[in-house]
């Protein structure tokens, strides 16, 4: 078994079929696979257009983006100065 197929079994995200060496996705499965599918063409990739597109006007995810930027790069300097 890779460690791929290691990994989504022990998450209960597919199932062995008995007898055999194939597998097959689980009802947790298929909601799982779902909900990342709508996240990621809701979410993500609308998300990311925004941010890309050039505007003068700070929108709330542009805002969101730019306070955890900023607070992402605070701590990295307050933990290279504590090394």
């Amino acid at each position: 078994m890779t460690y791929d197929l290691r990994r989504l079994k022990t998450r209960s995200l597919i199932a062995r079929i008995e007898g055999t060496h194939r597998y097959q996705v689980t009802d947790l499965g298929l909601d799982t696979a779902k909900f990342l599918t709508c996240v990621h063409d809701r979410v993500l990739r609308t998300g990311l257009a925004e941010l890309a597109t050039p505007t003068t006007t700070p929108d709330r995810l542009r805002s969101a983006a730019t306070a955890y930027r900023t607070a992402v790069d605070t701590l990295t300097a307050t933990a290279q100065l504590a090394a």
